[in-house]
């Protein structure tokens, strides 16, 4: 079956997905963790297919960890199902006023319709996304990596069974049988067929979407985040969020890769750090290595890359006026970070950086869905639209005015 066919499948259960109940979505995504949980054995053998396979071609290995399923992270994946099922349903919220001339206008939140999805080897993404999509009332094609295609694969059966478990079409949940890049660039060129493109990975992928797609696409970014410590931040604050920021989980897009220190602490505070972080490569400017001189200097281009590593960038600055100008001309605009007790540098920071995530006294780690309330989520949005950071429900609906009148014509 083409991927256009594939689409159309979607499209065409679009009238039952969105004449559905709030409650009738809720219990497909109960039966969806349920059925997740009920195959895990499937899913954790097509799992392991898939990993001994990405060993053999040289996968890195921060990748490895994304794509690596475990049945403790598959009972996650459930939780965080339910945890959606859980939330307010998104439909039909809005607002009514009356015209001078009588006309009742009502604008209401409705789904956009078929949602495409093109990601890496993050089968979690696989579920999170099924999950937003059908409890907004959207369809949704998942096209993942071909790292992860046999556990997507599984993930998706167990997830159309769901459906039809609760008296919905399968088809509100399709995943093109081939996971080829010439499939990719077809999906991104289905104008009139699918509404709505995210793609949800590396800065290769996104880039490729955006420059291909003639399809509306909402561009979620890698994150070249970084962390800024103030000459007034607490020390051992300031080392336990740049640790965590850093190396609680390199390989994910809200992981520090800068490290920004005020020219006033830097001789005492980056040897802490180089002791703190042993494992991690510091790749450092002029003053940096002159205080730490085994560190690596950096080029201009590190300054702009996500590692995805256990490596992190380090920049000397004068005052938070220079970190925010630093920042905001090497960032990806995904989540950006203060260290300090004053209260005019952090009202500066927020003010200043250009992100879709600012932190004061806390770890980059937390821009995520679940970690904001949102139960899972479909992607961190870099872009400046009407969806921007972690994308929930919400991101995935549009409006639609409803007026009433009595007969009025426009003069």
């Amino acid at each position: 079956m083409t991927i256009r066919e594939i689409c159309l499948r979607g499209r065409e259960a679009i009238p039952a997905l969105q004449a559905s109940s709030g409650q009738q979505r809720n219990d497909a995504l109960h039966a969806m963790a349920k059925l997740l949980l009920r195959d895990v054995d499937t899913i954790l053998e097509a799992n392991q297919k898939d990993l001994a396979h990405a060993s053999e071609n040289g996968v890195p290995t921060q990748l490895l960890d994304r794509l690596k399923l475990t049945e403790a992270r598959l009972q996650a994946i459930a939780s965080a199902l339910e945890e959606v099922a859980a939330l307010p349903d998104p439909l039909g919220l809005g607002e009514e006023w009356v015209r001078p001339n009588g006309l009742t206008v009502r604008r209401l939140t409705v789904p956009i319709g078929l949602i495409a999805m093109i990601y890496e080897a993050r089968p979690n993404v696989t579920a999170d996304a099924a999950a937003l999509a059908v409890k907004s009332g959207n369809c949704v094609v998942l096209r993942g990596g071909k790292e992860a295609f046999h556990t997507n694969c599984a993930m998706v059966n167990s997830l159309r069974e769901a459906m039809t478990f609760v008296g919905l079409p399968a088809d509100c949940i399709t995943m093109p049988e081939d996971p080829s890049r010439e499939t990719a660039t077809q999906l991104m060129q289905l104008r009139g067929i699918v509404d709505l493109l995210i793609p949800r990975g590396g800065k290769g992928l996104i880039r490729s979407v955006v420059d291909n797609a003639t399809v509306p696409v909402i561009e979620t970014g890698a994150g070249n985040c970084h962390v800024f410590v103030d000459a007034s931040a607490d020390v051992d604050m300031a080392l336990s969020v740049v640790d965590n920021a850093k190396r609680q989980r390199p390989s994910v897009c809200n992981a520090a890769e800068g490290l920004l220190v005020h020219r006033d602490i830097a001789k005492t505070f980056l040897p802490l750090v180089k002791a703190r972080l042993a494992d991690v490569e510091l790749r450092g400017c002029e003053e940096t290595c002159a205080i730490l001189p085994d560190c690596l200097p950096a080029t201009e281009e590190d300054f702009y890359k996500e590692y995805n590593d256990l490596i992190l960038h380090v920049k000397v600055v004068g005052d938070v006026e220079e970190a925010i100008a630093f920042i905001n001309a090497h960032n990806t605009g995904h989540s950006e970070a203060i260290l300090t007790e004053s209260l005019t540098n952090a009202q500066k920071f927020t003010a200043g950086i250009d992100a879709a995530a600012v932190y004061v006294n806390a770890s980059t780690r937390f821009t995520d869905g679940g970690e904001f309330g949102f139960g899972a989520e479909i992607g961190i949005s870099t872009q400046k639209m009407h969806a921007r950071g972690p994308m929930g429900l919400s991101a995935l609906t549009t409006v639609k005015y409803v007026v009433w009148g009595n007969g009025q014509i426009r003069g």
